[in-house]
Parts: C-alpha cells; sequence; structure tokens
C-alpha cells in the first residue's frame, strides 16, 4: 500500500482561549498552576467570563502536533470529533487550512465543540481548564481504516484514555496499523491521565505501542518513583523507543540499546509553555518518518518546541520547516 502520510493522529478536536494571567488570578479561583483541570459547561463560561482578553486558536494535543508535522512539510492526518457548531467550523477550516486531511463525521445533537481556556502566567506556565464537550463522543466506528492503513506513524493522545469509547477506538486503530506494519505511537498527555489509567496504559504500551512521549512528571508517575533515570529505564524495557522531555533540560530519547541526551535549544524568552510537548513529538515524528536518527529526530523535537515557547499559542507561527533547514537539520 502507498503510504499517504507521515501520521495520522487521533485526539481531542478542541479550540483554545488563550490569555495572561497573574499568579493571584491562579489563586483566587482555585485552580492548580501548570496542570490541565476538566471542567464542565457551566465552570467554563464562569472562567471565561473572568478571563483577560485572550486569542482563540484550534487546539487539542494532538491537532497541535498535527499542525507541526504540517509546519515542517509533513503529509498528516487528524481523526477527532466536533460538534455541527461555530467552534466546529472553526477547527475544521483551521485543519484543513494547514494541509491536513480531517474528515471526521461531525456529532449531531450532541455536546457542543470541545473548549479549553488556558491562564499563562508571567513565567510562561499554562493552567489550562478543559471541556471536552463533543470530542468525548468519538468511538471506533469513527476510525477510518483507510486513513490509518496509509500512515507510517499512527499516534494516540492520551488524554482521550478518559473515555471508555475513544480507548476502543484506540484498540481498533492499533489492530488495523499493526496488521499493516504500521508504528504505533502514544503520548501519556498528563500526569493526572497516568494516576488514574496507570494499569490500563502499562498494558497498552506493552503489547500496542512502538513509541511513547512523555515528560519528566507523567515517566516517574508512570512508574511511581522520584528516581527520573529509573522511570526511563524501566519505560525502555516496554516499548521500542520512549522520548521524554525534561524542559530545560533538553529530553532523553531511549531504546533497549541506544540512549541519546539532547540538549534544548535556547530561547531568548519563554512566553508560554502550551503546546511544548506537543511540538517535541511532531518534530521526532517527522524525523522518524522521513528516515532519521534517533538523535536527530530528537533534536527536531527540540527545535519545535523552542519555537512554540517562544509566542502565545500551541501551533507554530515560523516554518518549521525553514528553521531546521537554518540548523541543518
Amino acid at each position: 500500500m502507498t503510504e499517504l502520510y507521515d501520521v495520522a493522529a487521533i485526539g481531542n478536536a478542541i479550540v483554545d482561549v488563550i490569555a495572561p494571567a497573574e499568579d493571584a488570578f491562579i489563586a483566587a479561583n482555585g485552580l492548580d498552576k501548570g496542570a490541565m483541570m476538566l471542567i464542565d459547561e457551566a465552570r467554563g463560561v464562569e472562567l471565561y467570563e473572568k478571563m483577560a482578553p485572550g486569542i482563540e486558536a484550534s487546539g487539542g494535543s494532538a491537532g497541535n502536533t498535527i499542525a507541526g508535522i504540517a509546519s515542517f512539510g509533513g503529509r498528516a492526518a487528524f481523526l477527532g470529533k466536533v460538534a455541527e457548531d461555530q467552534l466546529g467550523d472553526v477547527f475544521t477550516h483551521d485543519m484543513r487550512a494547514i494541509g491536513a486531511h480531517f474528515d471526521t463525521p461531525r456529532l449531531v445533537g450532541g455536546p457542543a465543540t470541545a473548549r479549553s481556556l488556558i491562564n499563562v502566567t508571567p513565567d510562561g506556565q499554562r493552567t489550562m481548564c478543559t471541556y471536552l464537550g463533543a470530542s468525548t463522543e468519538f468511538v471506533a466506528d469513527d476510525i477510518d481504516p483507510a486513513v490509518i492503513e496509509a500512515a507510517q506513524i499512527v499516534y494516540l493522545e492520551g488524554y482521550l484514555f478518559d473515555a471508555e469509547p475513544a480507548r476502543r477506538a484506540f484498540a481498533k486503530a492499533a489492530g488495523l496499523a499493526r496488521g499493516v506494519g504500521r508504528k504505533i505511537a502514544i503520548t501519556l498527555s498528563d500526569s493526572f491521565v497516568v494516576e488514574r489509567h496507570r494499569d490500563a496504559l502499562l498494558g497498552f504500551l506493552e503489547t500496542q505501542v512502538d513509541l511513547v512521549f512523555a515528560n519528566e512528571s507523567e515517566v516517574t508517575a508512570l512508574f511511581e518513583t522520584d528516581d527520573f533515570d529509573a522511570a526511563v529505564a524501566a519505560l525502555r524495557e516496554r516499548v521500542k523507543i520512549c522520548a521524554v522531555t525534561r524542559s530545560a533540560k533538553g529530553s532523553v530519547v531511549a531504546t533497549q540499546g541506544e540512549t541519546h541526551a539532547v540538549e534544548a535549544f535556547p530561547v531568548e524568552k519563554v512566553v508560554d509553555t502550551t503546546g511544548a510537548g506537543d511540538q517535541y513529538a511532531a518534530g521526532f515524528m517527522f524525523g522518524l518518518a522521513r528516515g532519521r536518527p534517533l538523535d536527530v529526530c530528537g533534536r527536531l523535537g527540540s527545535l519545535a518546541a523552542a519555537e512554540v515557547i517562544s509566542h502565545y499559542g500551541p501551533r507554530p507561527l515560523a516554518s518549521l520547516k525553514d528553521l531546521a533547514a537554518s540548523k541543518g537539520l
């Protein structure tokens, strides 16, 4: 079969609302700084009214990664659920405008399109309050076998592990991908996902996954240890490749046979860390799909992460393809 896509991603289809905030705002509203919290629609309306003026842009973790793949000049597809409403129109337009394939049937007569309220403090930390809405209605029947089987890498967003129907969709996608020899990747997404679904995640990683993306807190939570090196060692025994980010310390890329410590690209000022992990995954998978060595994949990931934390918003503003060329990557 001809490979049409470098990466096909399955994730929550979310429109982001991003605004600056002081630490006092975070505390006054009972938010957990730097974390992602799930909220209901009423809480979303309340917080939205209190937030400072900001920007609205299509987001969602896997959607952001697909935008990064496209910015590198890659071929990408996205599978996720939006409603038949205005924000659904916005998300659909934005995905197709970057050149990504997005054709999941819309939800009619159910919850509204998902949105994430992101307050960014002066230190660049983002505190996310997410109403998942229609995105939780993604089910196995929404998996398009033709898209999955045509992708070199099938990328799964860990946030979807919270919904049992989406987990069944993951299993269907993994089965289709493995049946035609595709690579399966997953991001752990957030420590709260790991804490809630540790056993199920470990079982899925060991049986279905080739490549895992995580940050330092997620990988240590997965193995219930404070020892970063021990957690990475445990993860590398369960999957073929793991890529673990450590903010300013860069990242560690490991297999059972090799380990690469990848430095972070310097940034003049960290403005907003929203999307850093998503863009790291984009650079890494773009490199992997194009046959680059693992250390170069890590450097492409670090480059993409550095670009996105230098401005507001979770998606690249500069061409990652041009940036990579300028760095000899």
